[in-house]
């Protein structure tokens, strides 16, 4: 089976006074240790939080003392895996080897058809 696993990774910038300076680090800071590691077939992008008064989502960054914490999501597909459990293990171990020291958290897995065999079976 095939699997897009969605993970959720707390990233810190220090040194940063802006938000939106903050997400553009945190982005690239990950995008470059994966893209080291030639993992970038692993999609990365800004998180987002939902908002204790209203519901509304904003982006999932926060600074105190120009420090960013901020909550990015890591998609990545997971071909011919055994199951859920095994699609999370095998995008885990991938992408916590690329950014070791950043806390990982799968969110989200689902089972999807590979195009290939998909057009292969029509």
């Amino acid at each position: 089976m095939n699997y897009l696993v969605v993970m959720e990774a707390a990233w810190l910038v220090r040194d940063v006074e802006d938000i939106d300076d903050a997400i553009g680090v945190a982005v690239s800071e990950a995008g470059k240790r994966l893209n080291d590691q030639d993992m970038d077939y692993v999609e990365v992008e800004v998180g987002a939080t939902g908002c204790p008064a209203c519901g509304e989502p904003f982006d999932s960054a926060f600074i105190a003392a120009d420090t960013a914490l901020v909550g990015l999501v890591l998609e990545m597909k997971v071909f011919n895996a055994e199951s859920t459990e095994h699609a999370q293990r095998i995008a885990k171990s991938e992408v916590g080897g690329a950014l070791r020291d950043v806390p990982l958290k799968v969110i989200e897995t689902v089972e999807f058809e590979d195009e290939e065999s998909e057009e292969a079976s029509n």
